[in-house]
């Protein structure tokens, strides 16, 4: 008798466990949302703040400005969940928002040092608060010279490096976020792979010989 009420509350805990997760798949989650659940979008953002807020550094270079980006794409996605198809899949759609965010706030940052410029004044720098590497910390520092090689691509090749290596989204998924052709972002990937191997080459051939 115990053996069938442990294995009742087995498959009863197993089936908690498959609905909880059919309630926060995003399919489910996107539909609660749209009906003004802001849980849901808690979750939501809980689940994709992390890597949207990642490639957005990759893209502006700044750990602060990537951050209050992030929130902005959260904002403008809340806003427009209703422009969201049901096919489209919700990472691309938020790496989407977020790449014309970033691409926003880079026109942005660019017409203001423009008039600065113009007006005369000296043209203060964006500061770069990405922290300054430990010479004893190898890793560091070489994740520094890639973050510095990543700054360096053109902006095309920039997104799509960032997408396919840092992020690992198909080709598909990047020319959706894009709106480049596969053949670009395959042609402006092997470009940038190439561009980074030159760039990493000497600091990789210096460590080894150390």
């Amino acid at each position: 008798m115990k053996r069938q009420m442990i294995d009742a509350m087995s498959l009863d805990g197993r089936r908690k466990t498959r609905a909880g997760a059919l309630m926060n798949s995003s399919v489910d989650l996107i539909a609660r949302a749209r009906r003004g659940d802001d849980d849901a979008f808690r979750l939501i953002f809980d689940r994709y703040a992390r890597p949207v807020s990642s490639f957005i550094y990759d893209i502006v270079g700044q750990r602060e400005q990537a951050e209050e980006l992030t929130q902005k794409t959260f904002v403008r996605a809340y806003r427009n969940l209703k422009g969201l198809r049901d096919e489209q899949r919700l990472s691309t759609w938020l790496f989407g928002i977020a790449k014309n965010v970033a691409r926003e706030s880079i026109r942005t940052t660019i017409k203001d040092r423009m008039k600065v410029a113009i007006d005369d004044h000296p043209l203060v720098e964006l500061s770069d608060d990405r922290p300054t590497p430990d010479g004893t910390l190898l890793n560091n520092e070489l994740n520094r010279i890639i973050h510095d090689a990543i700054g360096d691509l053109d902006e095309d090749k920039r997104l799509v490096f960032s997408l396919k290596v840092l992020h690992q989204k198909s080709y598909e998924d990047i020319a959706e976020i894009t709106g480049f052709s596969i053949p670009k972002v395959k042609t402006d990937l092997h470009r940038a792979r190439a561009e980074m191997r030159r760039r990493i080459r000497p600091y990789l051939d210096t460590s080894a010989a150390s």
